[in-house]
């Protein structure tokens, strides 16, 4: 059986109810969604915590998975870039760091985000997409994705107006699901 195959009968059992399922689920992803929670929230702390809210929210959600709508992996790592969006826009978790910490984590989210192109495999087809895009939607795009940054900070970081952002990022993830399918 596939990784993907195991990942979609896993969400199938989870929506089942079979604890073993979301075992599985940690043991295949767990690394990854640590890492992927690390780089969007720049403290362990944080990111274990989204990463247990995130598997409470799989096994709540699992029954809404649809295999033909996306990825299993997708529709997992969807659910822990929520997560930690939101953890980000909860003020009072990042109260307690001085204000010269809040902005070195925002200039290394921009950082990780503009460093996110080249961390991809030189044959992976996202990296061949992305590089199809103009330079400022596809910057748009990791900053959204890969920086957990919302349209309107966006907007500021790029210097355009919000519309035009939300366009960028709209019209590119158009282009970006022509391409890889």
């Amino acid at each position: 059986m596939t990784p993907s195959a195991d990942l979609t009968d896993a969400l199938r059992r989870c929506a089942q109810r079979d604890p073993q399922a979301l075992r599985a689920i940690l043991e295949t992803e767990g690394g990854r969604m640590l890492g992927v929670a690390q780089r969007m929230l720049y403290r362990r702390d944080l990111a274990e915590e989204a990463v247990q809210d995130a598997l409470v929210r799989i096994w709540q959600k699992a029954g809404q998975f649809r295999a033909g709508d996306g990825s299993a992996r997708g529709w997992i790592f969807a659910i822990l870039r929520n997560r930690c969006l939101n953890i980000l826009r909860d003020g009072a978790r990042l109260s307690t760091l001085p204000p010269e910490d809040l902005t070195a984590m925002q200039d290394a989210r921009v950082q990780a985000a503009d460093r996110a192109m080249d961390g991809l495999a030189e044959g992976l087809a996202l990296r061949a997409c992305l590089s199809q895009l103009e330079r400022p939607r596809a910057r748009a795009i990791l900053l959204a994705h890969v920086g957990g940054f919302d349209h309107g900070e966006i907007a500021a970081i790029l210097s355009v107006p919000l519309g035009t952002c939300k366009s960028w990022i709209r019209r590119g993830l158009e282009t970006l699901r022509r391409c890889l399918t």
